[in-house]
């Protein structure tokens, strides 16, 4: 399948969108998709960094999304999955690597230097004209609590708040140390940060401890991309109403992917649509075990409803996995362009 005879990439469109403007046609978005995905469609394997551009190039993305390459140890469990996702994975739920000062301090951290970039460099070389990088990494909040398991590191909110506070300390030099040098790529039109901070029934924590000691990180990010003037999206899953100010007075652009057990679209559209672009919705559930036809239809019904004015770029509610129809995932992206063109 190749749709690039329906698409000519604009990086700028995109851009313009994530800004919450109205482009000329509506873009693609996704924050991740399988590596069996991509290869079941170019009908060989991807081995590298130009065979991911080809991908992107032939389904009418506008974009390669990037990340630096750091190993964090996190003690992660496999979750039986052929994926090459990290996220894949189960986390700990009771007691993780840290759970006290000996443990903070025995653990080896990662150094700045030790951060690799060279698929910048190489994206920088390889892309084809009219598309752009999107610079993303995340989970700050997230290491943290893996670091020292949910239910310790709930504990330890209240009883050792100052270890939990050292832990964001030392996982965000790191991890915004990568995003002030992905702004300094004038290459790089999007910066992307991606942590879920909620479920689908609530916040994973207290807002005010988000507002403490999550905001002003999120907030360093929207301040680089301010400052190159370029736009900044935001991934979490879950329900947010509480938290939906915070995050756009962090200088987020663009909210993705809406998860629509957590969130009604139309809903946010209606309240925040005026200050903030959103991104995707489209089920994965329904992707994976829908029909193509209710595929095409709530594709298309997020197109007229959510598109007009501006501000929606289309996609999934999360990512694409392994387990997504592959049919079902091109009647999405078949919808979107034959939308487009008109």
């Amino acid at each position: 399948m190749n749709f690039s005879h329906l698409h000519q990439a604009d990086f700028s469109q995109l851009q313009k969108t994530l800004i919450n403007q109205e482009a000329d046609f509506i873009p693609l978005i996704e924050l991740g998709i399988d590596r069996s995905i991509k290869e079941k469609i170019l009908g060989r394997p991807i081995l590298n960094l130009s065979d991911d551009i080809s991908f992107m190039q032939r389904m009418g993305y506008d974009f390669i999304k990037l990340q630096p390459r750091i190993q964090l140890e996190l003690n992660r469990r496999s979750a039986g999955t052929d994926s090459d996702n990290p996220d894949r994975a189960w986390s700990p739920e009771h007691q993780g690597i840290i759970s006290s000062w000996q443990s903070f301090e025995s653990y080896r951290w990662p150094a700045k230097s030790d951060i690799d970039y060279h698929l910048f460099e190489e994206a920088k070389r390889l892309l084809p004209e009219g598309m752009g990088i999107i610079g993303q990494y995340g989970d700050i909040f997230t290491n943290v609590w893996e670091l020292m398991g949910f239910e310790s590191f709930a504990m330890a909110i209240y009883e050792q708040p100052d270890l939990v506070a050292a832990l964001f300390e030392k996982t965000s030099e790191l991890i915004l140390s990568m995003f002030d040098t992905m702004a300094d790529m004038d290459w790089v039109g999007i910066l992307w940060y991606s942590d879920d901070i909620a479920y689908s029934s609530n916040l994973m924590v207290n807002p005010q401890f988000l507002r403490t000691y999550f905001f002003p990180l999120l907030a360093h990010i929207g301040q680089l991309a301010k400052k190159r003037r370029i736009p900044f999206i935001y991934h979490t899953d879950g329900v947010l109403w509480e938290v939906i100010e915070d995050i756009i007075g962090s200088g987020v652009t663009a909210l993705h992917p809406i998860e629509p057990k957590s969130m009604n679209i139309s809903e946010v559209k209606k309240k925040f649509g005026d200050r903030l672009c959103l991104c995707g919705g489209v089920e994965v559930d329904l992707l994976a075990r829908g029909r193509t036809d209710e595929v095409a239809g709530l594709t298309s019904r997020y197109l007229h409803e959510i598109a007009p004015g501006g501000g929606y770029c289309a996609g999934s509610s999360n990512s694409i996995p392994e387990y997504v129809n592959l049919d079902n995932y091109l009647t999405m992206l078949r919808t979107v362009h034959e939308f487009n063109r008109r």
